[in-house]
């Protein structure tokens, strides 16, 4: 409310505040503040702030009005009501300065509110206390209040206790104030011993320590708090629901369903706030047709937008995308219009583009387009569907961009393999102030070229103080390992802070440099430390024990899957059957795969290509029909690839060619090299080598030298001297580095027809091009 020049003298306080309330736009109202505000010296900017024109200006309606503080003090509330914070605290100064003018008690306490907004404890707050001191206007209960709630929001404690301590006769909201400042500080202990020794235990200040202890991690004793305050008898409200069943998740959604149970009883299923909290409950512990009965069952008058928020993010959390689509459309139908939040969470779940270009056009129509929260999401949907060029011209408009949206397109253009781009997205994000955090380097990492551009990071990431945190040392690890310097990465991993993804990380890291042994030891250190090992965890253990063929660790593995049920984990049995596969233990690779309740496509690829391993090509045949017919699963490149190989090894050609004609023409499937190969290979294998030689003339594909590397093996067995020399030919271009071995070929090919001149011939070229061939030796011996 404002004390303004072109009021007549005659207009009461009474029509003033009918005019205020009549300006129900926020534009009317900051229109009628700027024509009153000249008055007072001050202007309002076309933001809506003011700016100070004349420092005389109050001094000259301090001496007109001086006779009704009543006015200025409306002014003076007016002015905090309407978050002109700075404006009123310098109205306060001016009055305090006036001769004609004395603040009293109300003055004072809407200035404190004023200086709180403003977190300007230090220089104004601090003086307003010393006046309020001085003026004997600390008794007053409002102005004890708002001291408090001025040292709790400028997080003071101390302050707040020796305030409060004054207090002759505390009320209850001093007492709320004092609580929630005690557990937002975390002592709780003392908040507790506080709200027992209260002499009137209002529901408020229960709230008051049953809130903050939820808000600040004190689960368990806002759950007792809870119990306590039910068994001695205090009356539960809206906010304790709201804030109990905020902490109920699937561990302890029993005890919500109680609550649930309190809620309807005690008539609190019509207060908006209560349900939300049940649906975020509910969603959060998974139980998602308990959140529906929730929403349904309430009075749909009741729903408001942050109830449709609920039900959206929920649904999208459970990638139940149709039905989050759905609610989005039934919350417009209710005429409720789509927030930020709304916007957020719609476009996580999408996965259709056509959706999810309606839903940003929506956005747009909605004027939400440049809130920072939105165009962040909608980056993150167009990076997800590979559209980078949407993502970066919404990136590139977006004015307010903060940390995510940096993180995001540092994100997009590691995606794209763009090192220089990720480097000049960083560095742009440090020209404009904004601190780097441990996504920031994670995307860097991702994206290193070489180990002295990890190097560069490291050094940041040590000076900005964020070695310690685990993410980033793990990130810097995986970079490591990847660019075949274990050394470091190992380094960093014994100075680091460690949880279970580091050890997985440091695991796979030794298999990936060649020292598969050190890996499984690690393992076994990890065990002893007292860390559970989780899926990820036993997979890349059991692919070492693949890889080395250890089958004793492996099965000691596979008794720790079953002893701790993870044998539902079809990645885990996939595994298995692999390593049972290579280990030369084919019975227990099947009875792993029957033993499955669900198979997908990579179950039947690894018992397809144990099969093809042990030579049984007709049984990977069988299989790769019954994988169609029994679970209804499709075929995939690395379905085909080793179905081929399995024939090719096994000598089956018309099965190996209907195979090959149904992955083209039925699946659609281009063929690859190595099934281009494996074709090849089972044609030479049956000598028919002319065929082959049809398909190479007919150039259909690209011939690459392990296919000419079959072709030539084939003529080596059946004595075909002009397709090997063209083989020799082509190889010899290719593969510099094992002329040796293309020469025995070639010499073994003449001998076998019998041409022992030219036979001789090739093993005097060898030796005079290459030396002596070494021996082949075993890397078990």
């Amino acid at each position: 409310m404002c004390l303004v020049g072109e009021l007549n003298t005659e207009e009461t306080l009474q029509s003033l505040c009918r005019r205020l309330r009549a300006c129900s736009s926020s534009s009317q109202w900051l229109n009628w503040q700027r024509q009153q505000h000249r008055h007072l010296g001050f202007g309002i900017g076309t933001n809506g702030r003011s700016s100070r024109r004349r420092d005389d200006g109050l001094f000259e309606i301090i001496g007109n009005h001086g006779h009704d503080l009543y006015r200025l003090n409306s002014l003076l509330f007016e002015l905090t009501r309407s978050n002109q914070f700075s404006l009123a605290c310098k109205l306060f100064c001016h009055v305090h300065s006036s001769h004609h003018l004395r603040p009293d008690h109300y003055t004072l306490s809407t200035s404190l509110t004023a200086s709180s907004k403003l977190h300007d404890t230090a220089s104004t707050g601090i003086q307003l206390h010393a006046y309020s001191i001085k003026a004997g206007f600390k008794a007053y209960p409002h102005v004890a209040n708002s001291l408090l709630s001025m040292y709790s929001k400028s997080e003071k404690l101390a302050s707040v206790r020796m305030v409060f301590e004054e207090i002759k006769d505390p009320d209850v909201y001093s007492w709320t104030t004092l609580l929630s400042a005690l557990t937002k500080f975390g002592q709780v202990e003392y908040a507790c011993k506080l709200l027992d020794e209260m002499p009137q235990r209002r529901t408020a200040v229960w709230n008051s320590v049953i809130t903050g202890c939820a808000k600040y991690g004190w689960k368990q004793i806002a759950l007792d708090l809870f119990h306590k305050m039910h068994l001695i008898g205090i009356c539960h409200d809206n906010y304790t629901f709201a804030s109990i069943l905020s902490l109920c998740s699937l561990e302890t959604v029993g005890f919500g369903k109680q609550v649930h149970s309190l809620v309807i009883r005690t008539g609190f299923l019509d207060i908006p706030s209560v349900v939300n909290a049940l649906l975020t409950m509910y969603f959060t512990s998974e139980l998602v047709e308990d959140a529906f009965t929730v929403f349904h069952e309430v009075d749909f008058t009741i729903h408001d937008q942050i109830t449709y928020n609920a039900m959206i993010a929920g649904l999208a959390s459970m990638e139940r995308e149709e039905e989050a689509l759905k609610m989005f459309c039934q919350m417009q139908e209710m005429n409720l219009s789509p927030t930020e939040v709304t916007f957020v969470s719609i476009m996580s779940s999408c996965s259709d583009m056509e959706t999810g270009h309606q839903i940003h056009s929506k956005s747009i129509i909605s004027g939400l387009e440049l809130s920072t929260s939105v165009a962040n999401s909608a980056i993150t949907m167009y990076s997800k569907w590979g559209d980078l060029d949407t993502a970066i011209a919404i990136f590139e408009r977006l004015e307010g961009k903060d940390l995510v949206s940096w993180n995001a397109m540092i994100k997009i253009y590691a995606q794209m393999n763009s090192g220089r781009a990720v480097i000049s997205t960083y560095l742009q994000m440090q020209n404009m102030g904004i601190r780097p955090d441990e996504f920031t380097f994670g995307s860097l990492l991702t994206s290193s070229e070489s180990v002295p551009f990890i190097e560069k990071i490291q050094a940041i990431v040590i000076k900005n103080g964020l070695i310690s945190i685990i993410e980033v040392s793990n990130a810097l690890m995986s970079a490591f390992s990847r660019h075949n310097n274990i050394n470091q990465a190992y380094g960093i991993f014994l100075i680091s802070c460690r949880n279970l993804i580091s050890w997985n990380i440091i695991i796979n890291g030794f298999q990936l440099n060649g020292f598969p042994v050190l890996g499984i030891n690690q393992f076994y250190v990890m065990l002893l430390s007292g860390l559970r090992p989780n899926v990820n965890t036993l997979s890349i253990i059991l692919s070492i024990c693949a890889s080395i063929s250890c089958s004793r660790q492996g099965k000691q593995v596979h008794a720790y899957i079953l002893k701790h049920r993870f044998n539902s984990e079809a990645s885990l049995s996939n595994a298995l059957i692999s390593m049972y596969a290579k280990g030369g233990v084919l019975d227990m690779s099947l009875k792993v795969f029957d033993s499955m309740t669900k198979r997908d496509v990579i179950s039947w690829n690894s018992i397809i290509a144990a099969y093809a391993q042990h030579g049984e090509g007709l049984k990977a045949v069988n299989c790769f029909q019954l994988m169609q017919e029994l679970d209804k699963v499709l075929p995939d490149s690395a379905t085909f690839t080793s179905v081929l190989s399995a024939c090719s090894h096994s000598g089956l050609v018309d099965d190996g060619i209907r195979i090959f004609n149904c992955m083209v023409n039925e699946f659609g499937h281009e063929p690859s090299i190595d099934q281009f190969s494996s074709v090849v290979d089972l044609l030479g294998r049956a000598g028919y080598l002319d065929q082959i030689e049809n398909i190479i003339n007919s150039g259909y594909i690209k011939v690459d030298p392990r296919t000419w590397w079959a072709i030539f093996s084939s003529c080596a067995i059946y004595g075909n001297i002009r397709l090997g020399r063209i083989a020799a030919g082509f190889l010899l271009k290719a593969e510099s580095n094992d002329d040796s071995a293309i020469y025995v070929q070639l010499s073994n090919i003449y001998a076998s027809a019998g041409l022992w001149e030219e036979a001789a011939y090739m093993r005097e070229l060898m030796n005079t091009n290459m030396g002596l061939k070494q021996p082949g030796w075993s890397w078990i011996q």
